[in-house]
């Protein structure tokens, strides 16, 4: 079946089109992207204001038209922490739904990292062991280690890259009592669920899987995106180190000419390097394996299982057969 997963996150409102089926590895069709930045679109109140809210309505109809004319079968629809954290989201929410069709399932922190975690674990393997899975968004930070294909411990923390530059990083380029300030509260935030995630273990490996651990590791040599998403690329302690100590001298205009890095979140490269080597720090990591699956695979992943599941039951009519466990809406209802 033809799957279009749209995810609304901090920074961009995401298409991405899939032919996948329950078993088989989802093969992607097309992806396109919108620059909405709906963090930075709320008033002091914490509210989205109307004309972000207006942005968002006039995006969300666009992708639906897109995956329309992809001949989508279902449109999964979601929304992460922009959304999550407005005080006006349900409101928000139903002018979507009343001018679009689309519901737009809020995932909680903890269920984006559940789902992340699960792309990894299929993308690595079984022989993997115990996976460490780590991403950086726009407005929070997710991590989450286990054995199985739902993590032991899975966290979520407010540390995402857009989030601390608008809050931490007033100057273009910061100041370094600005840095110093950041890190601090960083390593504060990290102090408490960084117990909990050694707690569960020494991981096996340790996955990367956000756009800012991509563009770290493109500045560190890892191999560009066009040798394919196969290619090994790694980021290290010591490479992410000499990266910092470059970028947190540039602007974001400069940043955005390097290559790897995007312009649309050229502005929060440097906070994002600060978190991700402060949880390195905190995990006692000295090496991140990116991984080109994360929370857009994972779930569409969750939705075949789901529907195979189903569809078990109508083959066989075991009634009494139990589906996977379920934390929450993790799945979105698509447009009708």
């Amino acid at each position: 079946m033809r799957l279009g997963v749209l995810d609304v996150g901090s920074n961009t409102v995401h298409l991405l089109v899939v032919d996948a089926h329950h078993g088989a590895h989802p093969l992607p069709q097309t992806s396109e992207k919108w620059v909405l930045r709906l963090a930075e679109q709320m008033d002091d109140r914490g509210k989205i204001t109307r004309e972000g809210a207006d942005h968002l309505v006039r995006t969300v109809r666009e992708a639906l038209a897109s995956a329309s004319t992809m001949g989508c079968e279902d449109v999964i629809a979601f929304a992460t922490s922009a959304v999550r954290d407005a005080s006006n989201a349900v409101a928000v929410l139903d002018r979507v739904h009343a001018e679009t069709g689309v519901t737009l399932d809020v995932l909680s922190g903890e269920e984006e990292a559940i789902l992340t975690f699960l792309a990894a674990r299929r993308w690595c393997g079984w022989s993997a062991g115990r996976l460490l899975v780590v991403d950086v968004g726009g407005g929070s930070l997710e991590i989450a280690v286990g054995l199985d294909e739902e993590p032991a411990v899975a966290v979520s923390l407010p540390l995402g890259a857009g989030r601390l530059t608008r809050t931490w990083l007033t100057h273009d380029p910061p100041r370094r009592r600005e840095l110093d300030a950041l890190q601090e509260h960083i390593v504060e935030q990290l102090e408490e669920p960084a117990g909990k995630l050694r707690d569960a273990g020494i991981p096996d490996r340790v996955i990367g899987t956000s756009k800012t651990i991509r563009s770290l590791a493109r500045l560190s040599g890892a191999a560009p995106s066009s040798a394919g998403p196969r290619v090994r690329r790694t980021l290290t302690a010591a490479g992410l180190r000499q990266v910092i100590a470059f970028i947190s001298r540039m602007g974001a205009d400069d940043l955005a000419e390097l290559e790897g890095v995007s312009a649309s979140r050229s502005h929060q490269l440097v906070a994002g390097a600060l978190v991700i080597q402060a949880t390195m720090q905190a995990l006692h990591v000295e090496q991140i394996d990116l991984c080109p699956w994360a929370l857009r695979e994972g779930v569409i992943l969750r939705k075949l299982d789901w529907l195979e599941w189903l569809d078990g039951i109508d083959r066989t009519a075991q009634l009494t057969r139990r589906p996977p466990r379920r934390t929450g809406r993790t799945v979105a209802r698509g447009a009708r």
